[in-house]
């Protein structure tokens, strides 16, 4: 009788372990997707890139005078400006198409760590529904061999003294 309960017990902690590593898997790449890496490159050359129509679109960022550049071809790089550049980038960007965007001073930091916490807390739970679901699985297997008869915890019942003695 113990067979029939592990056969479907074993399914399910598979079914449940398979489920696990699928989440993990799909979990990667969305969280590798989000992170760009901008290389550095000259101001001379982003003039040069918006001339030919690379540019999709600039942002600057006024605290660090640095701007952001997305090119067409899916690149990324950042450009150092001097604050009086900072027109003649305007009209070099809206003449040849690209989108141009002065950054606001909010601290994005904090929508990152909220994610993690998001992240770490679902892995919390579903370490603790596996626990609960090994434990449940250990708690029928001992029901179901008191209800046959047998030993609780595995062990073999043993002799009353002195009835082995001869």
């Amino acid at each position: 009788m113990t067979h029939s309960i592990r056969r479907p017990t074993m399914h399910a902690l598979a079914a449940l372990l398979t489920l696990l590593m699928l989440a993990g898997t799909l979990a990667a790449p969305v969280l590798a997707a989000t992170v760009i890496h901008f290389q550095r490159e000259s101001y001379n050359a982003l003039l040069i890139q918006l001339r030919k129509g690379e540019v999709h679109a600039v942002v600057l960022h006024p605290q660090g005078y640095k701007a952001h550049v997305s090119l067409e071809n899916g690149g990324h790089m950042t450009v150092t400006y001097k604050p009086s550049e900072v027109a003649a980038l305007q009209a070099q960007a809206h003449a040849h198409g690209s989108s141009f965007t002065v950054a606001s001073a909010t601290h994005k930091t904090t929508a990152t760590h909220h994610k993690l916490r998001y992240i770490a807390g679902a892995i919390l739970i579903v370490v603790i529904v596996v626990v609960l679901a090994v434990l449940l699985v250990g708690r029928r297997r001992a029901l179901a061999e008191e209800e046959d008869g047998g030993p609780a915890t595995g062990e073999t019942a043993a002799a009353p003294p002195g009835a082995g003695v001869s």
